[in-house]
């Protein structure tokens, strides 16, 4: 996959950190500057959630907007000995995506006859 970014940023401190923000995200293989003035992040990998990598570019460096997106097709290597598939489909959800559970449920159960002791 790759995604394209604007990033607005005034200086190098800038760049590098919108870089190592980008690096840092879940599912990157390479991050780079690209355009005239260095306003555009290219970044390539799998599985990598745009929204949420825009999300923490923005936290970091107050703008950043979302170009484009576009599945890249891998080079696929030809072996006759070897036809295993790969199964992605069980991989997990980003970490920043991700939302802690607020509360838990639980269950409440009343002993009818409180004389006994149930916890030996």
């Amino acid at each position: 996959m790759k995604i394209v970014i604007k990033v607005t940023t005034c200086c190098d401190k800038g760049r590098s950190k919108a870089l190592k923000t980008a690096a840092i995200a879940d599912g990157v293989n390479s991050v780079a500057l690209e355009g005239d003035d260095k306003d555009k992040l290219v970044v390539i990998g799998e599985r990598v959630d745009a929204a949420c990598l825009t999300r923490a570019l923005r936290k970091k460096i107050n703008y950043a907007a979302i170009e484009s997106v576009e599945e890249v097709k891998p080079e696929e290597k030809k072996q006759e000995g070897d036809n295993k598939k790969k199964d992605e489909d069980n991989t997990p959800t980003p970490h920043c995506c991700q939302q802690p559970p607020r509360c838990e449920l639980v269950s409440v159960v009343y002993d009818t006859n409180p004389g006994t002791c149930t916890i030996m």
